[in-house]
């Protein structure tokens, strides 16, 4: 199985899709081989400053973490405890968070062993080995090992309380299909697919798979923003938390994290949304659903 790094800098760096394509071997992606990272750290762009947000140490420490708090349990369990305390501990901008390089440099310098502890598939039938999707290391933001924890936590936080990203990352395809959509960036539509989950409305992976291109759907002709507005964002609290850092703790293991001290969504947004969903579920085409369950 693919080791920890043989060599960690002080801090996270950058690299791109283009120098990453050298390191990501058929060895690796099968958990065979190791990333070489004294050479991969020689082509990385290092990141200005001395920000304590990128420090690689604190961020591996996490990752060491999870990997030991879940290793008797499935992989995909460790994501919704992974995910909150990823973003508390980078606490980075949406801007910062959407450079891809950075991300890239997560999975293939800081955590290759995570990646494929993670992402590895089971052998196959035929004998041959289980492998890691290339895309775990440098897809989009959605499939990203790291990058999907991190806009998982952006998205569905409520200010500074992550308890929804549990419950969100504790379905894989909730996880999946909704950081795909636009509509998750509306902080109300967000919580209301939340609240189903909640109320044991919206509960199996085909539930899920068919609620959200439903409202994604609905959203063409329903403005969610005008019909359930969320309050004006003030920039101040996230610039505080992210000065923070610097004097911060390591994020909580056993306890959530808190987030910037933004101004949660009205609860009664929330729920005109969650009534409308409600509706949209009923009509919606659950693969192996009844006629009869519907009612």
């Amino acid at each position: 199985m693919t080791s920890r790094p043989e060599y960690l800098p002080e801090r996270l760096a950058l690299i791109s899709d283009v120098q990453a394509a050298e390191y990501i071997s058929a060895g690796l992606l099968e958990g065979r081989d190791d990333v070489p990272s004294i050479a991969l750290n020689k082509v990385t762009e290092e990141l200005p400053g001395d920000d304590a947000r990128l420090s690689l140490h604190r961020v591996r420490d996490l990752i060491d973490d999870a990997m030991t708090k879940f290793r008797d349990e499935r992989p995909t369990a460790a994501d919704a405890w992974l995910a909150p305390r990823l973003h508390e501990t980078l606490r980075l901008t949406r801007r910062e968070a959407a450079e891809k390089r950075l991300w890239t440099y997560m999975a293939l310098g800081a955590a290759p062993d995570y990646v494929v502890w993670r992402h590895l598939s089971e052998p196959k039938a035929d004998g041959s080995p289980g492998r890691v999707a290339r895309d775990k290391f440098v897809g989009p933001h959605y499939k990203q090992t790291f990058a999907r924890l991190w806009w998982a936590a952006e998205l569905f936080r409520d200010g500074s309380d992550y308890q929804p990203v549990v419950v969100a990352c504790g379905n894989q395809d909730m996880l999946n299909s909704a950081l795909r959509l636009d509509i998750a960036d509306h902080r109300p539509t967000a919580l209301a697919l939340v609240r189903l989950m909640e109320r044991g409305i919206v509960r199996t992976g085909r539930e899920v798979n068919a609620l959200t291109p439903a409202v994604n759907a609905a959203a063409a002709t329903l403005m969610y923003d005008v019909i359930a507005p969320d309050v004006e964002r003030d920039g101040e609290p996230l610039r505080d938390w992210i000065a923070g850092a610097e004097s911060a703790l390591p994020s909580p293991r056993n306890s959530l994290p808190e987030g910037p001290e933004e101004a949660a969504v009205p609860e009664e947004v929330v729920q005109r949304l969650v009534a409308h969903f409600e509706e949209l579920f009923v009509d919606a085409p659950v693969r192996g659903r009844t006629a009869e369950e519907r009612e």
